[in-house]
């Protein structure tokens, strides 16, 4: 590009899931007529993950925390540039929460942020990641406290995260092979 001569640019997305003692449940296999059960927990301690990945490379970068605003997304910042390789700029598709556009935002020199249109969350592929992450490792369980939920989410976050090739089939939208021209 024009602005980052030298550069190799990489498309990275980024969205953030809560995660928490209110789980979700998802379907599962079972026979006809039968009932199977399934774990349901009302109790409401929760974390988010922010995260941010090149669907591409299969590269991530997350942090996890208790409360989410634009002084979490600075901190997601600063680890997600500790993640981009030198000699490499990063155009960000990010939505436009609050905390996404917010003045205080202190966005790192090797990231350009691309929003997406209001209302569009079909258009972010992180939301496949965390349909998986759900589906495969959050679901149909109980926490019993904050520890074990953070434990949970670190465990299910590395799990996935250490096979690139997963990220990649997972948060590969079409869109997004076409504006790299690997169609």
């Amino acid at each position: 590009m024009r602005m980052h001569p030298g550069a190799e640019i990489q498309i990275w997305v980024q969205d953030e899931a809560r995660f928490g003692q209110k789980g979700s449940l998802t379907r599962v296999w079972a026979r006809r007529g039968s009932r199977p059960r399934a774990p349901k927990q009302t109790q409401y301690e929760s974390l988010y993950l922010t995260g941010a990945v090149c669907p591409a490379t299969g590269a991530a970068a997350a942090i996890l925390t208790p409360t989410l605003n634009a002084g979490v997304i600075n901190l997601f910042f600063e680890e997600l540039e500790t993640q981009i390789p030198a000699g490499v700029h990063v155009i960000l598709i990010l939505d436009q929460a609050g905390y996404h556009v917010s003045h205080e935002l202190r966005v790192p020199k090797n990231v350009t942020l691309l929003y997406l249109p209001p209302y569009s969350p079909e258009l972010n592929p992180m939301e496949n990641l965390w349909h998986f992450l759900r589906s495969h490792h959050w679901s149909n369980r109980t926490y019993e406290n904050y520890a074990v939920l953070l434990d949970a989410a670190t465990i299910a976050w590395r799990t996935v995260c250490l096979t690139p090739a997963r990220i990649s089939s997972i948060c590969n939208f079409p869109y997004l092979r076409q504006a790299l021209g690997t169609n």
